[in-house]
């Protein structure tokens, strides 16, 4: 999937500070959304947000999630040195809290 995120990666020449990458892995997300959404229906209004976000080891992560009801929440990965990004979609399951 080429998208706007890919191709300012390629055009800003692996410099990534840390602003851009939430901006753009949030619109990437975005963008996955509306590429996998049901096309029978409509996209509905959401705002994506920041859950976590770190550099770690030369990449930078983050987890982010939406305000549709759907369950699901993203990690989105930018691997400098391959000038790759990843991302990859989890569905909650469950919430359990353990007593320690």
């Amino acid at each position: 999937m080429v998208n706007n995120f890919t191709q300012s990666i390629k055009e800003s020449n692996k410099t990534m500070t840390n602003e851009k990458f939430i901006y753009e892995a949030k619109e990437l997300v975005r963008d996955y959304i509306a590429d996998t959404i049901d096309k029978t229906e409509t996209v509905p209004e959401f705002e994506t947000y920041v859950v976590w976000n770190c550099y770690i080891l030369g990449y930078q992560k983050a987890l982010i999630s939406t305000t549709l009801p759907d369950k699901m929440y993203y990690e989105v990965t930018y691997n400098a040195e391959k000038n790759e990004i990843y991302l990859d979609a989890y569905v909650k399951i469950h919430n359990r809290a353990i007593k320690m």
